[in-house]
């Protein structure tokens, strides 16, 4: 069965996006990387994020592509390491010209998160989650 899993992405200028989540603090493997695509690792395991110019990927898809402004068709969900891990990447993401369309909160009293759009308007959820107040 499959060993890892990779997620990809369009985005419409892979230099400003690979700059954007530089920026907030993501890294990426440079030897896999081409005019047309960055390759982004995520986490201690390294989950891959590809991405791919937007005309590439809709080649791969051979699906038209969706309208990140007016629908999405998947949330991304990172973890955090602390409250204050949430608040600091919150500001990044603003500096770094991203949109935070859910404000940092408390959620269901073991939560805590907010919700915001990359440049590309890819929707990208940031959860702390303090599982010892888990309901139980």
């Amino acid at each position: 069965m499959a060993k890892q899993i990779w997620l990809n992405l369009p985005v419409k200028d892979v230099k400003n996006a690979k700059d954007f989540f530089i920026k907030i603090g993501f890294v990426f493997k440079t030897e896999k990387e081409t005019t047309s695509s960055a390759c982004m690792l995520v986490g201690e395991s390294n989950f891959v994020v590809m991405l791919f110019e937007e005309s590439l990927f809709e080649g791969f898809v051979q699906n038209k592509l969706t309208d990140t402004q007016k629908s999405s068709e998947v949330l991304i969900s990172i973890d955090a390491q602390s409250i204050q891990e949430v608040d600091e990447l919150a500001v990044k993401v603003r500096e770094a010209g991203g949109v935070v369309f859910a404000e940092p909160a408390g959620n269901q009293g073991w939560m805590y998160g907010f919700g915001f759009a990359d440049l590309d308007g890819h929707r990208w959820n940031v959860l702390y989650m303090d599982f010892s107040k888990l309901p139980k």
